[in-house]
């Protein structure tokens, strides 16, 4: 069983999808030992406590620069002997202390079609740029924004009488399946 930790910055429902399929046996190659989030009011705290899933709570501005942030974050995930970390809506840029610590061994999802759409509000701009489909992707991440190599990707389409909430959902909702996918083939 290999241990994983989880980081998101925001309401936590990827976080939350993955837990839930470990729990029910779908995915049974990792244990989940902890949240990691950069928000202390992020709504995957609240996630977090319903699941029992322990919480880890650090704020950048906390700390002198990201090199003594990220080093305290190796420090808590060394202790307990996490091998692979899991972003699931964290929304900072991974710097080089932790990408070394972890260097191959950090996915992401992100819903786009990359290389198209990188950063924040990837289903907005997909959804005004007249495209006919959209979707998400699983990569590893490295030094850049949605750079890393791409692992897995699914589609789907931009229909004419979307909006932007109801494209959200359903790209919501492929994450739902791809993520869980993607970890159960990658992380052995």
């Amino acid at each position: 069983m290999t241990k994983v930790a989880i980081f998101a910055s925001g309401s936590g429902s990827n976080f939350e999808n993955i837990v839930s399929k470990v729990d029910k046996g779908q995915l049974n190659n990792i244990e989940i030992t902890s949240l990691y989030t950069d928000h202390h009011d992020a709504y995957c705290i609240e996630r977090a406590k319903q699941l029992k899933v322990m919480v880890h709570i650090n704020e950048p501005k906390d700390f002198e620069n990201k090199a003594e942030y990220e080093q305290k974050l190796i420090q808590l995930l060394h202790s307990e002997e996490v091998e692979w970390i899991i972003l699931a809506g964290y929304m900072r840029l991974v710097g080089p202390d932790l990408l070394n610590a972890y260097e191959g061994k950090i996915l992401n999802i992100h819903p786009s079609l990359l290389p198209k759409y990188k950063g924040k509000d990837a289903i907005v701009q997909a959804f005004n740029s007249g495209d006919k489909e959209t979707g998400s992707t699983v990569h590893y991440v490295d030094s850049g924004m949605d750079t890393g190599e791409i692992i897995e990707q699914r589609k789907c389409d931009i229909n004419p009488d979307d909006t932007k909430e109801t494209l959200e959902e359903r790209v919501k909702q492929l994450e739902y399946e791809l993520y869980p996918s993607v970890i159960a083939k990658v992380i052995k």
